[in-house]
């Protein structure tokens, strides 16, 4: 339709998207610089290890690999690794996944006790 206008002698306007139809998602952002230029001054929180070991033991409870509980929570088992072992910057998102599969909490004051199951919301 656009050519056939076009040749017609029309007046199309047209516009460009922003990176449209190009695998844009490994980009560099300015978070990974700000983490490239991480310096003993500047550093970025990581999960403390209590919670590593709270989610390694809820994992082990349920009778869970790290590749299992990965799957559950639609993510790799690399995240599960870093998370466990204190490496991982914590993703609040990342966070309630893993809560949700293990059933205890992970963030807030009582670390470790488990979720109560409450009405939802809709």
């Amino acid at each position: 339709a656009i050519l056939a206008a076009q040749r017609r002698g029309e007046d199309v306007e047209t516009s460009k998207k922003w990176a449209a139809g190009q695998n844009k998602q490994h980009a560099i952002t300015k978070n990974t610089a700000k983490l490239d230029r991480e310096t003993e001054e500047l550093h970025h929180d990581r999960v403390p290890l209590e919670v590593g070991k709270v989610i390694q033991q809820g994992r082990q409870s349920k009778g869970l690999t790290q590749k299992d509980l990965a799957t559950k929570i639609n993510e790799k088992p690399q995240v599960i690794a870093d998370y466990e072992s204190g490496r991982a910057i914590p993703n609040n998102q990342v966070l309630g996944k893993i809560e949700r599969a293990i059933g205890l909490k992970l963030r807030g004051k009582d670390i470790g006790k488990p979720i109560e199951k409450g009405p939802r919301a809709k």
